[in-house]
């Protein structure tokens, strides 16, 4: 359940970095990698997670992605919680204790 909200956190910063000149990175995560999860967590057609989006995950500091599960601002970026909490069992991923 913690992945899932971690990776809501690694679609907003792809979000706000969608019109900005610099390449940003959250969590181990860069910009590219945030960009190909975003499909998966926003309505109203989410897709499955690419290959792309897994990898990233797989090489994210998921701990410090865990930190962002109670933000508020996700869904401002249009991050559905719920489908970003899906992402890592997607991709074969366990989360963090306590995420």
């Amino acid at each position: 359940m913690g992945k899932g909200k971690l990776v809501l956190i690694i679609m907003a910063v792809a979000l706000m970095s969608e019109g900005s000149s610099r390449a940003m990175e959250l969590c181990k995560m860069d910009d590219a990698g945030l960009a190909a999860c975003k499909p998966s967590v926003t309505q109203p057609d989410p897709v499955d997670p690419s290959s792309d989006c897994c990898d990233a995950l797989k090489g994210a500091d998921l701990t410090c992605l865990c930190s962002f599960k109670n933000s508020n601002w996700l869904p401002t970026f249009g991050i559905d919680p719920t489908l970003a909490l899906s992402l890592p069992p997607k991709c074969q991923l366990q989360l963090p204790s306590g995420c």
